[in-house]
């Protein structure tokens, strides 16, 4: 994507050049710029954009809702506009020679999103975006603002200050005739509203985020990826040289431009690949840590389904053999109570046995005794 908004940019660079091609252009038809991509209906006073469309000076861009477009400017500026938004470019001079400048636009409503090119780069205070709360002075930097009813929140995206492209640390002036504030530490947010001074700069939230780039996500669609096929490419390239071409260009002219631009830009590109060939090894790295966690999960479960039911299995084993001991228990004591009671029971008859014995002796004995004493009686009774 990068190549191909090089290419694009190299097409605004030419228009700048364009007075020395001898294009005569009013001060009312002053080129600032070219549409660069465009989502859903985007229109001016007098007619609908397409991508290529030429852009000029105090043209009032309106933009309906689930639509945006992206707008190349001269010096390398981007400027994307988001869904229900109006924006006018009020001031637009630039020197391509010494890149000096200066650049006015103004928001009227909606959301604008700004990435500074060749005149902030030299001079970083020449670039500034009025709403109706105040202004936002950028300075050398990409920032985002949204324009609501009786306020407007604007959004420092970077670059910070220790930025790997080896970028100037950007920043945005929000003031009024009450006071400022400045944006100075990336996706740091200030509200104004009408007659008050701007909030205190604060670290963006998850959901004001998302507010932010729900204003330029039908804008998405219509950018070209880099994976876009070479064909897509070429029919840009076709229509890049179309309009250098009606700029009064020549072809070696339009190719050595090309070349140098391209070549202005490799070392940004280089650092943009670099970098996400950094965010993918780091995304590829939190994939394999995420992978790694859900397998020491599932691990984790299966040891502890195996734990559980080694458990049951052994509560299992245990209760089998509490029940056969105690079936081992119940018959021993059975057993036991049943010798206990055939040992009592033949101790008792013994000791029946033993005591019916001396009872028939001792009858024995009375009888021998009354015997006796009869046989005296009788004896007595004869003497007499």
């Amino acid at each position: 994507m990068k190549k191909i908004l090089t290419i694009i940019l190299a097409l605004l660079f030419f228009g700048s050049l364009s007075v020395k091609a001898n294009e005569k252009l009013t001060i009312e038809k002053q080129l600032v710029g070219i549409v660069g991509a465009i989502s859903g209906t985007v229109k001016t006073e007098t007619r609908e954009l397409k991508t290529g469309d030429k852009i000029y000076l105090n043209e009032t861009i309106v933009a309906g809702a689930g639509s945006g477009t992206q707008i190349l400017l001269l010096d390398q500026s981007t400027f994307t506009i988001g869904e229900d938004s109006e924006v006018v470019m009020d001031t637009f001079i630039f020197d391509p020679a010494t890149n000096d400048g200066k650049i006015v636009a103004s928001v009227k409503q909606g959301s604008l999103k700004v990435i500074s090119g060749l005149i902030s780069k030299k001079n970083p205070d020449s670039l500034t975006v009025e709403v109706p709360e105040g202004t936002l002075g950028s300075r050398g930097t990409e920032f985002q603002t949204i324009v609501s009813k009786g306020r407007t929140d604007t959004l420092l995206i970077g670059p910070g200050k220790n930025n790997t492209l080896g970028m100037r640390p950007g920043a945005v002036l929000v003031g009024n005739n009450f006071g400022s504030t400045l944006l100075d530490n990336p996706y740091s947010i200030t509200s104004m509203s009408k007659g008050k001074a701007p909030g205190q700069a604060r670290k963006i939230t998850k959901n004001q985020l998302k507010k932010f780039n729900k204003k330029m996500k039908s804008l998405r669609v219509a950018k070209l990826s880099p994976d876009s096929t070479k064909a897509e490419r070429k029919a840009i390239k076709k229509e890049l040289k179309k309009e250098l071409k009606a700029l009064g260009f020549e072809k070696e002219e339009i190719k050595s431009i090309i070349k140098q631009n391209i070549k202005k830009d490799k070392k940004k590109k280089v650092a943009i690949k670099t970098e996400r060939a950094e965010k993918k090894k780091k995304a590829k790295k939190k994939k394999k840590a995420k992978a790694e966690k859900k397998k020491g999960k599932k691990k984790k479960a299966v040891k502890k389904k195996g734990s559980k039911k080694k458990k049951a299995v052994k509560k299992k084993a245990s209760k089998k053999k509490k029940a056969v001991k105690k079936k081992a228990t119940k018959k021993k004591k059975v057993v036991k109570k049943k010798k206990v009671v055939k040992k009592k029971k033949v101790v008792k008859k013994k000791k029946k046995v033993v005591k019916k014995k001396p009872k028939k002796k001792k009858k024995i004995q009375k009888k021998k005794r009354t015997a006796k004493k009869k046989a005296k009686k009788k004896k007595r009774k004869k003497k007499k």
